[in-house]
């Protein structure tokens, strides 16, 4: 038993235990940082007697992190930041092997999933985490909701693709789930929690620091444009099977994810077409040499729609009704209200689920079809494995270095958003580069004092 559950008893299938463990151990030897932090972590302790309630995509990578967390003395609760995401074998291993109570089984509903997340919280009467580590920010506004009831999930309309509930709408948490005392901080890993967080903050709701862990160069760089950039088009492509040299694809959202998913577009000869809101970006797009028009505009001109926005109701019946026959639909932000899945539903006759695997059709009285993937969900994790292990290597080697100093340090903090010290993001990118073989110079003391002077002049 692991603080009053059994380690099998909120996953699939216990017997996955010995395949997840290999898929793991594959993983770990493309993560170099997250192996080296483990020997030092292990040593260092940070961690120890304190417990970390963490919502995560439950992946090989994933796993590679809890170990480290718990080689550095923590115990480890576990629920699933989507479930669509959730690999069951990777969930088994950690329960059988590592001692982490997990919460997550593979396409749950929404109201299963939020009580996964309270019962990561302590809903057994434990006193709760002392650390957090949120993916989208799902267990810290758990966390933060008082109990009650909350309005209804608004049901299917039909098919295998669920719309959206409306925003604010959540599950009844169970009684006594949320736990007796807040926990001293936390992390969070994406641009979309950490706006959340913002807006807790700024509205006085968060109790607590968490450090954005999404917001660092290194990080940004990395993960949010070369490895959103890769893994998004490997789901596209694992779902849809299209070629896209010759395509036109149309990116909503120009920030780092956008970036690099339209980068990648065009690189396997795709005709990339941008949408915005933000002027600064649009105009980054256009001197990169991306034309940018209205979404109104792109959408009957698009052949694959692909949303990266972190905003709600971005593709509408609006464009949806004026696409061209075929048009794919795919999403790449964190939650699955980028796509306005109800309306696609309102808009169609039939709906012929799973003509590919994670994908359906959604055939429209004039009989155009369009092609819906990953029931709107982040089309990375739902129909690929997300990023590759090198990209998650650095940013869950952040999160490491940052949860390890907000142990130490998080009582002298506000309870807002801080940043990860550049320190540890440099830490973090210098420690993938030796593994990498890289070397970089350094500067020589006369180009520190020249730096450090206004004196000097030129």
């Amino acid at each position: 038993m692991i603080g009053g559950f059994s380690p099998d008893e909120y996953i699939a299938d216990p017997g996955l235990a010995e395949v997840g463990d290999r898929r793991i151990q594959y993983s770990e030897r493309s993560m170099p940082l997250l192996t080296a932090l483990a020997r030092r972590f292990s040593v260092e302790r940070p961690f120890d007697g304190m417990a970390v309630a963490a919502c995560l995509h439950v992946t090989p990578e994933t796993a590679v992190l809890v170990r480290l967390l718990r080689a550095a003395g923590a115990r480890v609760t576990l629920a699933a930041s989507n479930p669509l995401s959730t690999q069951d074998d990777i969930a088994a291993a950690l329960a059988a092997t590592d001692g982490v109570a997990v919460f997550a089984r593979a396409g749950v509903d929404r109201r299963t999933y939020y009580e996964h997340i309270a019962l990561a919280l302590g809903a057994d009467g434990a006193p709760g985490p002392d650390l957090v580590i949120d993916d989208g920010g799902d267990l810290v506004s758990t966390l933060l909701t008082p109990g009650g009831t909350t309005p209804p999930v608004t049901p299917p309309h039909g098919g295998t693709a669920r719309p959206p509930i409306p925003p604010g709408a959540r599950p009844s948490i169970p009684p006594g789930a949320r736990p007796p005392k807040f926990p001293l901080g936390g992390c969070e890993g994406t641009t979309t929690g950490v706006l959340r967080l913002r807006r807790m903050a700024a509205e006085g709701a968060l109790a607590f620091p968490m450090i954005a862990a999404s917001d660092t160069p290194a990080k940004r760089l990395v993960d949010n444009t070369h490895g959103t950039g890769q893994s998004v088009i490997d789901g596209l492509l694992r779902a849809s099977g299209v070629l896209l040299a010759g395509k036109t694809v149309v990116v909503a959202g120009f920030g780092t994810c956008g970036v690099g998913i339209a980068e990648c577009a065009r690189g396997l000869g795709a005709r990339v077409l941008i949408t915005e809101v933000d002027p600064v970006r649009a105009l980054d797009a256009v001197l990169r040499g991306f034309r940018v028009l209205t979404l109104a505009d792109a959408a009957p001109l698009g052949e694959v729609f692909i949303t990266a926005t972190g905003s709600a109701e971005v593709i509408t019946g609006e464009h949806m009704a004026v696409m061209r026959d075929g048009a794919i639909l795919a999403n790449a932000g964190h939650f699955d209200v980028e796509i306005d899945v109800r309306g696609l539903h309102d808009l169609a006759v039939a709906v012929h689920p799973d003509v590919r695997p994670h994908t359906d059709a959604f055939e429209l009285p004039d009989g155009r079809r369009l092609l819906l993937l990953a029931e709107g969900r982040v089309v990375n994790l739902v129909a690929a494995d997300g990023h590759p292990p090198e990209v998650m290597d650095l940013a869950f080697g952040i999160e490491a270095l940052a949860l390890a100093w907000l142990a130490g340090n998080a009582e002298k903090l506000a309870p807002e958003v801080h940043p990860v010290p550049p320190d540890i993001d440099a830490e973090a990118a210098r420690l993938v580069l030796a593994a990498l073989g890289a070397e970089i110079d350094s500067l020589t003391a006369a180009q520190r004092a020249y730096l450090a002077s206004w004196r000097l002049g030129s």
